[in-house]
C-alpha cells in the first residue's frame, strides 16, 4: 500500500520558516472578493494597509500553505495526486494573526484513517513566532483507492441543522476571474484556471478553490454576525461538500448561538447544491 500509516504518523515533523507582509494579506482578501464597494469603510479593513486587519483563514495560505505540501511528501506517503481531494479544513487561533511577520511552521501527519474505499490523512501545521503559538491548522485529505487495510475509520460527525429559521441569510457573488486572482496566494493547481485540465478532471470548466469559498464564508460570518471584528474568531472548521464555479453565487445560511455560528453554504444557481457543510465558527 502506498500509505504506511504507522510510518507516516511516527515521522519527524518538518519545519520551515514562513513570512508574510501586508501585501500578501491584501491579495488574499481581494481573492475572497473583498473591496466591494471599494470605498466602504467596512471593506477598507480588508484592503487598505493603514486600517488592515487579518481574516484568520489567511493561515491557510501564509507561507503558501506549506503544511499541506509538507504532509503529502512525508515518509510513508507515496500517492497519486490525481487521487487527492481536500475533504475538510479547520483552524484554531491562539491569538490574532499579525498583518506581517515571520514564523516557523511545523507540519506533520497527525492521523491516517481507513474509510474503506479511501484513506484520510489529517495534515497538521502549527505556526509560532517569537511571541509564541499563532495558529494550528488541520487539513483533511481524502486519497481515493487507498483504504481497506482495516484501520481506524476516524470521526464522521455530521451536524444536524437547528430546528428554526436561520438567524441570517446572505448571498455572495463569485466573480468570473476570482479563481485566477485567488490562486496568486499560492495554490497553482491548474484545475482552477485551465479549461482543458478541468475537463480531464471531469469538470465542464475550472472550479473555485475550496479554500476560497472557505475564506469567503468566514468573511461573511465576521461581517454579518461578529461586528466585523476578526479578533473574535477562536476556531473555524468545515467539510467540503461540493464544488462551486466562478460566476456563481454562494448562499450562506447562519444560525447564531452563544459562542458559535453554524453555517450551511450552497450554490444558488444549481438549486442550492451543497458547497460547505458541518461548518462552525467559534468566537468570543
Amino acid at each position: 500500500m502506498p500509505i504506511d500509516p504507522a510510518k507516516a504518523v511516527a515521522a519527524e515533523p518538518r519545519s520551515a520558516e514562513i513570512s508574510w507582509d501586508h501585501k500578501d494579506v491584501q491579495l488574499y482578501h481581494l481573492g475572497l472578493g473583498a473591496g466591494t464597494p471599494a470605498t466602504d469603510p467596512d471593506e477598507l479593513r480588508y484592503t487598505l494597509e493603514s486600517r488592515l486587519h487579518v481574516l484568520p483563514s489567511f493561515a491557510t495560505v501564509a507561507g503558501a500553505g506549506m503544511g499541506v505540501v509538507g504532509g503529502l511528501s512525508a515518509p510513508g506517503i507515496d500517492i497519486d495526486l490525481a487521487a487527492v481531494l481536500h475533504g475538510g479544513q479547520s483552524i484554531t487561533l491562539h491569538r490574532p494573526v499579525p498583518t506581517g511577520g515571520r514564523a516557523v511552521s511545523t507540519s506533520r501527519v497527525a492521523a491516517v484513517y481507513d474509510k474503506g474505499k479511501a484513506a484520510v490523512l489529517v495534515l497538521r501545521s502549527e505556526a509560532a513566532d517569537a511571541d509564541g503559538p499563532l495558529w494550528t491548522s488541520d487539513a483533511q485529505i481524502f486519497v481515493r483507492g487507498e483504504g481497506g487495510w482495516g484501520g481506524d475509520r476516524g470521526p464522521s460527525e455530521r451536524l444536524a441543522l437547528p430546528e428554526r429559521q436561520p438567524d441570517a441569510t446572505v448571498e455572495r457573488p463569485i466573480r468570473e476571474e476570482q479563481a485566477l486572482l485567488y490562486r496568486l496566494s499560492g495554490d497553482w493547481n491548474p484545475l482552477h484556471a485551465d479549461p482543458e485540465f478541468a475537463k480531464l478532471a471531469g469538470f465542464d470548466r475550472p472550479i473555485l478553490h475550496g479554500l476560497c469559498s472557505y475564506g469567503m464564508t468566514l468573511k461573511a460570518v465576521v461581517d454579518t454576525l461578529l461586528d466585523g471584528d476578526v479578533t473574535r474568531v477562536r476556531s473555524y472548521r468545515t467539510r467540503f461538500a461540493g464544488i462551486v464555479f466562478p460566476g456563481e453565487t454562494l448562499r450562506l445560511r447562519m444560525w447564531a448561538d452563544e459562542g458559535r455560528v453554524q453555517v450551511v453554504v450552497t450554490a444558488v444557481e444549481r438549486d442550492d447544491a451543497p458547497v460547505l457543510a458541518d461548518t462552525v465558527v467559534e468566537h468570543s
